[in-house]
């Protein structure tokens, strides 16, 4: 049997199905004595964590600092949300607060790039 290469013996693995793959796994646990299930889950962990990226966020206005311009950012954050002057003023002087909640991320983004622009500061969980 010839040698296969790291490339190829990856491109083997891609075209396995589950049942197939156990069996690999299972033939070298019988003929080396090894459990490569445990280096397979470490090495899984990261790529999980990749898939599983956010696509909503909630975004949420800091208190602002003594050097903000309090007035720019009231007026951004009554154009972002359509409401109020009055409402506007409320809202940045009880900062913390929620601003936008389940916001897509361009959305979510544009927000705290504008409120950046206006001297505040902005966290997006």
């Amino acid at each position: 049997m010839a040698k296969l290469t790291k490339k190829e013996f990856i491109e083997s693995l891609k075209e396995m199905n589950i049942k197939e793959v156990m069996e690999l796994i299972e033939g070298l646990k019988e003929e080396f004595g090894i459990d490569p299930t445990a280096v397979a889950a470490v090495a899984a962990a990261p790529a999980a964590a990749v898939a599983e990226e956010k696509s909503t966020f909630n975004v949420t206005l800091k208190p602002l600092p003594a050097t903000a311009n309090k007035v720019g950012v009231i007026k951004v954050v009554k154009d972002l949300l359509g409401i109020g002057l009055m409402d506007a003023k409320k809202l940045v002087e009880s900062a913390p607060a929620l601003l936008k909640e389940n916001a897509k991320k361009e959305e979510a983004e544009d927000i705290k790039a504008k409120l950046a622009a206006a001297q505040a500061e902005v966290t997006l969980d």
